[in-house]
This record gives structure tokens, C-alpha cells and sequence, in this order.
């Protein structure tokens, strides 16, 4: 099925377009359209692999397939030098925030690091006060056109740097402003939580709302660092949580499982797993099962009561929207629409808003599923 055909689906008589949808993990610098690329390089005399939007399209897609999280990451490169400046930031968070619009999500949050777009001179709460302003403006618009949506921001602090505590201490100050959560990012692999232990024992302290990457290019060590050191509430991505879990026997469609004290906990507590099954593909974070979504743990690790959520990752990187990402897992798995209600759920029920705001937000997938 094409991307185009997967965007127009129907379950049980429904648009999966239209249905509503609560985003977590979602990345700035992820989900820049390609033509906006184009025109802010062009501005700034910056080389790009290709002329035109389909070309550079392409381009992310050839290296995004790389089976690497690290040759993933080397497409965000030229993404990052364009938006280095309030006009580009605020721009780019209101078309994002427009994007989601279309694809039916009603609330999002979407995570950038800040650190990471202050190479113009703008001090990281000037870059977080610009793609504020690019939110509420996308937000006014979206409203002006009869629908609605909300998105918050959550930090991301480089897990290779070192200024994590500097970008929770941004982050807590903005709380009342739009920012809702704190993570880390980057390259997984060797840069543990724990090596940010004192941002995240400040955040902690603040009782901020804490998800981290962990459980997609590192395993079972990394999510127990995100969990114990990192105080994480949510886990990014959560994948090889799976590597936790031993299949002691199959018969027909029930399986036996054995879990290990790590898989129990993140289950009996129902800590959210923030799943983007085509970037978990082209990551190689599914690796050790397959290298295709139905490969990909996220059926097992539903059907055995994990909290659960569906995510794009990188809208741009992936060449997804949420809508699609729903349609691949239905193909493979052969979910219905009891089944993507119940990711929305998820998803709401694990939002960074007050409990009163995220009943809201139940009540409003209810609704949406229902007509």
C-alpha cells in the first residue's frame, strides 16, 4: 500500500485521517517540511543535497533507511543549520504545529533541544520563547479554520553534552509558558542517564515531568538508568524493553511469557512506551527481531498489557504522519478500531497536563471514534 493510499484509509467506515489523535513523541528538527528546507538554505547561501522539495524528500528517505540510529541522526544536520533564528524557529513550530493539525492529532508535544539552535546568537530561553511564539500562532490558525489543538514543548538536553542542567533549569522556568516536559536525546548508545544525574535530581526537585530516549540503539541497561537515575515517567521509543521478556511457549495465537523484573515493573506500573514503529525499522532498534513492522514488538508487547503509544518520531526523516503509522500497524497486526482507540488512551492518559486536562482530552477521542 502507497503512503498516499495508507493516508486516505478507512477502518470500519472511519477516516483514519480524521480520527482523533494525541501525539508524544514528535521531533522539531523532524518534522520541518522540505519546501521550508529549501527556501530558509537558499536564504542563508547553505548547500543542499537536493533543488527542489520532492528531490530533498527523497534524499532524507535514501538516508534515513541507513539501519542506524547514529546515520539516522546525520540527516538532522542540515535540518539544524537553517533554523537557527527566531523568524526560522517560530515559522517552523507554527507549520508543525499546523502538520499535526491536519492529521488529526488534538494534542501534541513536541520535543527539541534547544542547545542545539543557538549557533546565530540567540540565548536558549530566546529559542524557546520563538518556538512558543511559532506554537500559539499555529494553534490561533488551526482555530481560525474550525478545528483545534493544542501542543506543548518538551526539551530535549544533547545526552552527549553537558549541559543538561542548564536546559531543565530553562525548562522549569518556562512551566507556566509552554513547556511541559524535560528529555535527553542523541545518541544512546554510551551516554546513559545517569551522566546527568544532577539535572535530573533538579528537575525532580521541581517536580517536573521527566521522559527519556532509552531502549532504542541501547538496551535493557539504558532503560534502567532512564527509570532509576532519570526519574522517567514516560520511556522514548522503550523497544528492546522486549529484550526483558522470554517466550517460554506458543500455541496458536496465546503465547507464554517470562518476564524479567525490568518488563514487570515498566508493565504493572504502566509506564508509557513511546513506540514509532517506521523509525524503530530504519533505526534498527527492532533489530534483533526482524527488519519490518510486523517484526516489530509492538504487538507483543500490547498483548501483554503494556502502556503502549503510537508516535511518528520524524515526520520529515520518515516521510510518516501519525495517520500512516496507524495504517502500517493495522496492516501488520490486524488491529481495529477498539485497538487505535485504546493507543490514543495510551497516549492521552500519559500526557505532561493536569489529570482534569487529560480526562478532557479521553473524552474527546471517545467522542471523536464514536461518530
Amino acid at each position: 500500500m502507497t503512503n498516499a493510499q495508507n493516508e486516505d484509509r478507512k477502518i470500519q467506515g472511519l477516516s483514519l485521517r480524521e480520527l482523533p489523535k494525541v501525539s508524544l513523541h514528535d521531533h522539531l528538527d523532524g518534522g520541518v517540511r522540505p519546501a521550508t528546507i529549501l527556501e530558509l538554505a537558499d536564504e542563508a547561501g547553505i548547500p543542499t543535497p537536493a533543488a527542489d522539495a520532492r528531490g530533498l524528500r527523497r534524499w532524507f528517505a535514501e538516508q534515513s533507511n541507513a539501519g542506524s540510529l547514529t546515520e539516522y541522526l546525520k540527516t538532522f544536520d542540515l535540518v539544524t543549520s537553517v533554523m537557527q533564528s527566531e523568524r526560522a524557529l517560530t515559522r517552523i513550530a507554527r507549520e508543525f504545529v499546523v502538520d499535526l493539525a491536519q492529521d488529526g492529532v488534538i494534542y501534541g508535544e513536541v520535543r527539541w533541544a534547544p542547545e542545539q539552535h543557538v549557533g546565530g546568537g540567540l540565548s536558549l530561553a530566546q529559542a524557546v520563547d520563538a518556538v512558543q511564539r511559532g506554537i500559539e500562532e499555529g494553534e490561533d490558525e488551526v482555530d481560525a479554520a474550525g478545528s483545534g489543538i493544542r501542543v506543548g514543548q518538551i526539551l530535549s538536553a544533547m545526552r552527549h553534552d553537558n549541559r543538561a542542567r542548564e536546559v531543565a533549569e530553562v525548562a522549569v522556568a518556562f512551566r507556566e509558558r509552554g513547556v511541559v516536559g524535560f528529555d535527553i536525546a542523541g545518541a544512546e548508545d554510551g551516554f546513559p542517564a545517569s551522566q546527568h544525574r544532577d539535572a535530573f535530581d533538579f528537575l525532580a526537585s521541581e517536580f517536573f515531568p521527566v521522559t527519556v530516549h532509552a531502549g532504542e540503539a541501547a538496551g535493557l541497561a539504558s532503560i534502567r538508568s532512564a527509570l532509576i537515575d532519570g526519574r522517567a515517567l514516560r520511556l522514548g521509543h522503550g523497544v528492546r524493553l522486549a529484550e526483558d521478556l522470554q517466550i517460554i511457549e506458543q500455541e496458536g495465537d496465546e503465547v507464554h511469557v517470562q518476564f524479567g523484573d525490568l518488563a514487570r515493573w515498566v508493565r504493572d506500573r504502566e509506564i508509557p512506551l513511546e513506540m514509532s514503529p517506521s523509525s524503530n525499522v530504519q533505526t534498527g532498534a527492532i533489530a534483533r527481531w526482524g527488519d519490518e513492522i510486523a517484526d516489530h514488538p509492538f504487538d507483543l508487547l500490547y498483548q501483554l498489557g503494556f502502556s503502549v503509544t503510537v508516535n511518528t518520531d520524524n515526520r520529515t526523516m520518515s516521510g510518516t504522519t501519525l495517520t500512516r503509522e496507524l495504517g502500517l500497524l493495522v496492516d501488520a497486526f490486524g488491529y481495529d478500531l477498539d485497538d487505535l482507540e485504546t493507543f490514543q488512551f495510551n497516549a492521552a492518559a500519559a500526557a505532561f497536563l493536569p489529570v482534569e486536562e487529560r480526562e478532557e482530552l479521553v473524552e474527546m477521542i471517545a467522542e471523536g471514534f464514536e461518530r
